[in-house]
């Protein structure tokens, strides 16, 4: 069935944001304002209300037809909405775990379009499911919620120190193991990880594994992306691992994998984070009083933050 079919689907009411005044954190009378963005939920900032523009009522779902198109998400507030923007209502009672659904399954459908073809004259005619999926109804939506508190406390950096990858890490290729060979074994529980700069690398879990985990990921053929993985895995051509030469854990892990990847901007197509780089590049730790790496102080640091007692 189409988008139309499930969703009465009209434009917003058209904002320019520049035309809206900015609301502060203290100011109870503001609304979200949704743009075509794909990030924070679609919504670019609070603005206050404005006499005689009603907001997009709360529990539509937003979609952008430009800009980063079929950026789809459940507003659960009232909400003013930018250009170019369409709002979804549903024809009939759904619960917030359908309309994620039909959010997801509408973005799918991301990669028909760009900058050069837009979804204004197209979206309502979009293909989706002809049912809901049975397995909907037994996901778990609960907000991740924490018990660090957050803090604005500023690191001194003053006695750290600059520690080179290869005398922290062994630097190695991995076995690389092609996409069709995982494909005849079958899907399973261990990472697949590959060059891409998202999801920690992981493009699917297979029943099949080359790699021990506990150690760091990079991708040597894009970005220079660098990841932790916990658990064994198989991995793709130009992933490179590094292996630490310490008592590592996924606290210390994500730390290093923080600290490397400031070092992407370094890094493109044409300019490689291969091996003999990674060996070489330079990174700022803390130090304890006799100049070793603080690995104690690494790991209290990451477990203090807010949700990392969800890790």
């Amino acid at each position: 069935m189409r988008v139309s079919d499930i969703f009465d689907v009209r434009y917003g009411v058209d904002l320019e944001l520049i035309n809206c005044e900015i609301a502060d954190d203290n100011d109870p009378d503001y609304v979200n304002f949704v743009s075509r963005t794909a990030e924070n939920n679609g919504v670019s900032a609070r603005v206050k209300l404005i006499d005689g523009i009603e907001p997009q009522p709360a529990g539509t779902i937003s979609c952008a037809a430009g800009g980063s198109v079929l950026s789809t998400f459940l507003q659960e507030k009232p909400y003013y909405s930018g250009r170019d923007l369409f709002v979804l209502t549903p024809k009939y009672e759904m619960t917030k775990k359908e309309k994620l659904f039909w959010c997801t399954a509408i973005k799918f459908n991301a990669y028909k379009y760009n900058y050069g073809r837009q979804a204004n004259k197209t979206l309502a005619d979009i293909i989706l499911p002809d049912s809901l999926p049975k397995w909907v109804d037994n996901v778990d939506i609960n907000i991740i919620t924490t018990n660090n508190e957050s803090s604005n406390k500023k690191i001194d950096i003053t006695n750290w120190k600059y520690f080179k990858i290869e005398d922290l890490f062994d630097v190695t290729g991995s076995s690389t193991t092609p996409l069709t060979k995982l494909e005849e074994i079958g899907r399973g529980k261990y990472p697949y990880v590959t060059t891409q700069a998202k999801n920690n690398g992981i493009a699917g879990y297979y029943d099949c594994f080359t790699e021990q985990g506990n150690v760091l990921t990079v991708d040597s053929a894009v970005l220079g992306y660098c990841t932790y993985q916990e658990n064994c895995f198989s991995a793709s051509d130009h992933v490179e691992l590094l292996i630490p030469k310490f008592k590592m854990n996924k606290y210390i892990g994500l730390f290093f994998v923080t600290i490397i990847n400031k070092e992407n901007f370094r890094y493109n197509y044409g300019i490689k984070f291969n091996q003999g780089k990674i060996k070489q590049t330079k990174i700022k730790l803390p130090t304890t009083p006799d100049g070793k790496v603080d690995y104690n102080y690494i790991e209290n640091f990451i477990k203090s933050l807010p949700y990392a007692d969800r890790i």
